[in-house]
């Protein structure tokens, strides 16, 4: 999904300046209000796949429950179900069929296995008990490691892998990691106190040439013997 989102960023950019390809980019764009960055075909098979339905209710509500689990909310960002991580989850099992039976028999293996030990399944559970059966699968003691476990384990690193990239795409997981994307500034060499710390430092020369903003379009030239002339 996100190699798609770029390639098809990229494609809009490049197309968008040639007369005869507007209409194209436009497309490219993402359609009628050009922010949703897809081409038209990709954004066929995305509704697609969102119209379709896979995962129940109870198994929904499960995903949930392990999400608020997995990443709750903090003092500086939201949890995972604020950013809507259990949506993106469910696109992702529709979308990639090989996550469809690992996802729908860990959630059936949850259910068992808290059935087992609360007569209960997982989402009716508190939640001391519900932390009681991931603290088996998410951190298994390596010294005890019990084989009745590990589809548990297998599944909870799954569940723990999509949790974690579904809100660190997110426009709030994004804001969390204090992300601001590339954007243009102004070098003026490395900063003073790491020249410092390693005894450096630069020409007067040097610098006058090399690190003067007002000469920065200016193509360097060097002499045969390689010296800097401008």
């Amino acid at each position: 999904m996100l190699i798609g989102m770029v390639a098809g960023a990229t494609v809009g950019a490049t197309t968008a300046c040639q007369p005869e390809n507007k209409e194209a980019a436009a497309n490219t764009a993402g359609g009628e209000n050009g922010l949703y960055g897809r081409t038209p075909r990709e954004k066929a098979h995305d509704q697609a796949v969102m119209e379709a339905e896979y995962l129940n209710e109870h198994e929904l509500t499960t995903i949930a429950a392990l999400c608020d689990i997995i990443l709750p909310d903090s003092e500086e960002a939201g949890s995972a179900i604020d950013a809507r991580v259990p949506d993106f989850i469910e696109f992702i099992v529709k979308d990639i069929p090989n996550h469809q039976l690992p996802m729908r028999g860990g959630l059936m293996w949850l259910d068992t296995q808290s059935n087992r030990r609360f007569n209960k399944v997982f989402v009716d559970c508190s939640n001391t008990q519900q932390i009681a059966i991931v603290d088996d699968i998410a951190y298994p003691d390596p010294n005890n490691e019990k084989p009745e476990m590990a589809p548990g384990r297998r599944f909870f690193n799954l569940m723990r892998n999509l949790t974690i990239t579904g809100y660190y795409t997110s426009e709030m997981g994004i804001k969390d990691l204090g992300y601001v994307g590339n954007y243009p500034n102004v070098w003026d060499g490395v900063p003073p106190e790491v020249l410092t710390k390693h005894e450096v430092d630069y020409d007067p020369e040097w610098i006058a040439k090399c690190v003067d903003q007002s000469q920065r379009d200016v193509q360097a030239e060097w002499d045969e013997q390689g010296n800097l002339i401008t």
